[in-house]
């Protein structure tokens, strides 16, 4: 290491160390994983979205070449295998009461990992085939008969609410399983009472599925000797499905290890855990043999958990004579599916429904109701972009019906506050912001004021165009618990476990960055290990957009236990008092003799330097385990522009601009990528994805690539990105996390620009995906009227 050569810290735009193993093939994802004399798997599911099982007659099956086992719910409740139990629906963090409106919390149905009594939706899990091959396993589920009786079937959020909806659950008084208040009914009222103007919405913000490029997959293994059981399976970490597990097979947590190493997408998806996963396990105890089970794309579009599928009922915003905002409403439904896995989409989109914006009042009703769908899962920014959707829509209507400018009222209503301090009417304290530094940025690079020359250009061609602008607030909370170790080594190695877990966030290079800066060692020599809970002992993994905000708590703290120890190291071997040592340039100098050391041999030093007090003497290591309950507060402003072919409805992005603020910086150049990621994502729901279900018969109507469309590369345009630092002050990095910024505002300014381009034709709103064929039926529509 020279005294002169610059590290790539914090704030370099390094590219990513992990790109080339990744790119060249040597990756380990979960279908990579082998265990010698596996078994492999395959899952019988449900044809029925609800239906009684009578019997089931697995003779056939068991006669055929190869097949080992054909393990059903009788199996598992002889084995006193628990069904999953996900976690019950929080009242928020402390600063924000979501009250029940029965006066207690409801009992969350468990989640059975292989249908028993009856199946619930179309795609649930009845029987585990085990054979030699994948090949003779699925030949012989598909001779596993099974009687059903089928049931009535409910699908749409307003339907299963009803009270004379099919039930679900005999134990249940209705599919009604969340029915909760957040803010101040009265004051609310009071607010609407004396508005000027009070514009209406009633939204669907549709169901999509998140995927990712690999399919799940998984391997179990058990060791009779040690009775540990063994499960290799990516996700979105691996100390929580180690619990869970262990909790499923009823036994000690220490009789179970889950390794995950490569994950090939995961956006939510991933985190909550499977049947398959503990089922290959016990699988593989039974059959003295690993067991292997690996999704088929097909498969993952019936089972995988989804995402959003919110129905939004008459939600308001209330307005003064001059568009300032005196108060929001409304009342908004999640349909959970047949299992509830998670109630943060509902919890997390009420809690910022007022977003960046001023307001005096909010009131809203929170319900979660079952239907005969698969679960929904936290898919990325979970409530975030249902949120800034709503709110985003409501201030364009607003602008519409009224006559006011849609950036003006903006700006007139934005929280005065940058600093610390605000807490929102629904009593959420915000973190700090520059919100109209950012829209004024994003307005300047999408060239907002020309765009009227453009508008009328595109007119000249026949062609009808518009621009959006959508503002977004973020709360990335997520596992407040995060556990690092941090070790030196002599020989030019760091070590750091920690309990997060990339699906493809670069932490290889981004965390590694932290520690050039805070340790002066070379990135090169920053060895990451996660995913193994032999030695990861304690995390959240990655969600919400925790990772680097947690990590940068947790390795801050370590680092700084480390450095201390490493000066008084230092001082001794240099023969000065620790006043005088001094950090610069990657080493520690006495600057009184000009002699230094690098960290790589101080801790040669606290290994084999017998002179050393006893209390510094040792590997130079240092542990961090904190929970950290306070989340931080990402924000931005997206601006959309499009241009629409009246003739086919087609919907062309001609251009793109965000500004982000995730606080510090610590890699710019995964930032931007993150946040063009994150866009697309958000205009794929916007425009063209759908999991579609018949609402009749609850049967998924888009199961494959040839129903549900994806966003492609020629279809999205350049994006103009920039990020703002403002650093929050609830952490020492300052972060606030980049992963979800740039799903969170895309729906609502996509569908703005689209809606401007039409509102020549008085259109007022589009549901989502804004498809081709809508957008041409809307212009015939108001051409007939």
């Amino acid at each position: 290491m020279t005294d002169t050569a610059p590290l790539p810290g914090i704030g370099t735009p390094l590219l990513r160390k992990e790109d080339g193993r990744l790119l060249t093939g040597r990756g380990r994802y979960s279908d990579d994983i082998n265990a010698e004399g596996q078994l492999y798997a395959a899952v019988l599911r449900s044809p029925h979205p609800h239906a009684h099982i009578r019997a089931i007659d697995a003779g056939a099956a068991l006669a055929m070449p190869g097949v080992h086992a054909v393990l059903t719910a009788k199996d598992a409740e002889a084995d006193n295998l628990r069904p999953i139990h996900h976690p019950p629906p929080r009242s928020g963090p402390p600063d924000i009461q979501l009250t029940h409106r029965s006066g207690k919390a409801p009992i969350v149905p468990p989640q059975c990992l292989l249908a028993g009594d009856k199946v619930r939706y179309v795609g649930e899990a009845v029987a585990l085939v085990v054979a030699d091959s994948r090949a003779q396993a699925r030949d012989a589920a598909e001779c596993v008969h099974v009687t059903y009786e089928p049931l009535p079937a409910v699908a749409d959020a307003l339907d299963a609410a009803l009270p004379d909806a099919p039930k679900l659950w005999d134990d249940q008084e209705s599919n009604l399983l969340v029915d909760a208040d957040a803010g101040d009914e009265t004051a609310t009222e009071a607010a609407f009472a004396c508005a000027a103007h009070v514009v209406t919405l009633s939204t669907q913000i549709q169901r999509v599925t998140g995927v990712p490029m690999e399919p799940r997959a998984a391997v179990g293994m058990f060791d009779p000797s040690s009775g540990v059981y063994t499960l290799h399976a990516g996700g979105g970490g691996v100390v929580r499905p180690r619990k869970e597990i262990a909790e499923i097979l009823g036994v000690d947590i220490e009789k179970v290890r889950v390794t995950a190493h490569e994950v090939g997408g995961n956006f939510g998806t991933r985190n909550a855990i499977y049947p398959e996963f503990p089922l290959v396990v016990w699988a593989a105890k039974r059959l003295g043999r690993p067991v292997k089970w690996t999704a088929d794309r097909s498969e993952a579009f019936l089972s995988d958990y989804q995402g959003r599928d919110l129905t939004v009922i008459d939600c308001q915003l209330a307005l003064d004579k001059d568009g300032r905002f005196l108060a929001i409403r409304g009342t908004n439904r999640l349909n959970c599916g047949a299992y509830p896995v998670t109630f943060v989409p509902l919890i997390k989109g009420v809690e910022l429904m007022t977003g960046v914006y001023d307001f005096p009042a909010a009131y809203f009703r929170s319900q979660a109701v079952m239907s005969n769908k698969p679960p929904v899962n936290n898919y990325r920014s979970s409530g975030r972009p249902e949120a800034m959707f709503i709110l985003e829509r409501l201030i364009d209507i607003a602008c519409a019906e009224h006559g006011f400018d849609r950036i003006e009222i903006r700006r007139r209503n934005f929280i005065p506050r940058i600093g610390e301090g605000y807490t929102n009417a629904l009593g959420l304290p915000y973190d700090c912001g520059a919100y109209d530094k950012v829209m004024s940025s994003a307005l300047k690079m999408a060239d907002w004021d020309s765009f009227e020359a453009r508008r009328r250009e595109a007119k000249a061609r026949g062609r009808l165009r518009g621009i959006g602008v959508s503002n977004y607030l973020e709360l990335t909370g997520g596992y407040p618990r995060e556990r690092t170790e941090i070790t030196v080594h002599p020989e030019g190695r760091v070590d750091c476990v920690i309990g997060t877990l990339s699906s493809g966030q670069g932490h290889e290079t981004s965390f590694a960055q932290l520690l050039v800066s805070w340790l002066g060692v070379p990135a090169e020599s920053v060895n990451l290990i996660t995913g193994d809970t032999n030695v990861v002992l304690e995390g959240g993994g990655s969600h919400s957009a925790r990772s680097m905000r947690m990590a940068g708590i947790v390795m801050g703290t370590a680092s700084e236990e480390i450095m201390d120890r490493a000066k008084k190291i230092a001082a001794h071997v240099l023969g000065a008092v620790v006043d005088e040592i001094a950090f610069s340039d990657a080493r520690f100098r006495h600057e009184a003799t000009n002699r230094s050391l690098d960290i790589f041999e101080i801790a040669a030093a606290a290994r084999d330097d017998d002179t050393l007090p006893d209390d510094l003497r040792g590997p130079l290591a240092a542990i961090s385990d904190q929970t950290i309950h306070l989340g931080a507060f990402p924000y931005g402003c997206h601006v959309c522009e499009v241009e629409i072919d009246p003739d086919t409805g087609e919907v062309e992005i001609t251009g793109y601009a965000a500004v982000d603020d995730v606080g510090r910086a610590i890699n710019p150049l995964i930032l931007r990528g993150q946040t063009h990621g994150g866009a697309v994502q958000g205009i794929g729901q916007a425009l063209w994805e759908h999991v579609a279900y018949d609402r009749d018969s609850a049967q998924l109507l888009a199961g494959t690539f040839m129903d549900y469309a994806m966003p492609r590369a020629h279809r999205l345009p350049g994006f103009k990105v920039e990020i703002s630092e403002v650093p929050s002050p609830r952490n020492k990095l300052g972060v606030r996390g980049g992963g979800e910024g740039g799903t969170t505002p895309a729906l609502a300014v996509v569908v703005n620009a689209v809606v401007d381009a039409l509102s020549p034709l008085g259109i007022r709103h589009m549901e989502m995906p804004v498809t081709s064929q809508s957008v041409w039926r809307a212009i015939r529509d108001a051409g007939a009227s």
